[in-house]
């Protein structure tokens, strides 16, 4: 693709999330990248953009404000804020990805329902947890009746940045809620752990549906159906463990990051950016 029919996008927030971010559109053919901005100009997180070749600014919303207007901006911020720059975004018509975990915008999660993002100017990812578990639990919600359903996931604590730490009430939240809309079930727990370990673990999530009448040869392939749906644009997503009862299923995955900025066991960034990156480009994509 030429480079003036690209879309041009920015990121906003510099964090950990962020310049993986920047780096996976850095090697997308359908995307501009054409701002980074936050709000610490002495933060590494900068820094690192600039040496990657990334124009920059400290000045946060209202230099991208300045700088547009932009076709896609992605808000790796903080959930607190992201708000505030739907409000400033709305107007431009800029399409915003949010990767915060708000309930704001509407939740997508690409390979279940990510045939709407075309048409929607507000975007929100729920959260790497929601990403991982989401396409597991809806496609076993097609062949049972969930009365509950527990997940918990478990990131490398150098994984998990300032934001995603002063977050962590809405990520349970938001992601109890996509969970719940997803597969029509009432009574859902998400639990988040960050784990210290050394070496560092990789992402993982152990999912639990509690449901009558089940039957494990359609519930095994269709987790394994969602699990190659999602290996698309992450290919270290990988179903380690599926066990099924009459009444019981638990499944656990694990995300390993493949190329890009981030480590390894940096799995929870790798599928959330690449979820984020892939309905971009297919924005790009309908825009020609």
């Amino acid at each position: 693709m030429a480079a003036d029919e690209r879309r041009s996008v920015a990121v906003l927030g510099a964090g950990l999330i962020g310049i993986d971010l920047a780096d996976k559109i850095q090697r997308s053919k359908g995307l501009d990248l054409r701002l980074v901005a936050g709000r610490n100009r002495e933060s590494r997180g900068l820094a690192r953009a600039a040496e990657m070749g990334c124009a920059t600014s400290s000045g946060g919303i209202a230099s991208l404000l300045k700088s547009g207007p932009f076709d896609v901006v992605f808000d790796a911020s903080n959930a607190d804020v992201h708000a505030d720059h739907w409000a400033a975004l709305r107007e431009t018509g800029t399409t915003l990805i949010d990767l915060t975990p708000t309930q704001l915008g509407t939740v997508i999660v690409p390979t279940v329902n990510g045939g709407q993002a075309a048409a929607c100017q507000h975007i929100n990812l729920v959260s790497c947890g929601g990403q991982a578990a989401v396409p597991i639990l809806h496609a076993v919600a097609q062949h049972c009746t969930p009365t509950y359903i527990e997940v918990v996931s478990t990131a490398a604590s150098p994984s998990a940045g300032r934001a995603t730490r002063l977050n962590l009430d809405q990520y349970i939240a938001t992601t109890q809620a996509a969970i719940r809309s997803f597969t029509g079930t009432p009574e859902v727990k998400v639990m988040a752990n960050l784990s210290p370990a050394r070496p560092a673990p990789a992402f993982r999530v152990a999912m639990t549906v509690l449901a009558p009448g089940l039957r494990p040869g359609p519930i095994g392939a269709a987790v394994a159906s969602a699990a190659e749906e999602v290996q698309a644009f992450t290919p270290g997503f990988a179903v380690t463990s599926v066990v099924v009862t009459d009444s019981r299923i638990s499944v656990a995955v694990e995300v390993t990051a493949t190329g890009g900025r981030v480590p390894r066991y940096a799995g929870n960034l790798d599928l959330i950016n690449g979820a984020a990156v892939l309905l971009a480009e297919q924005h790009a994509a309908l825009s020609r």
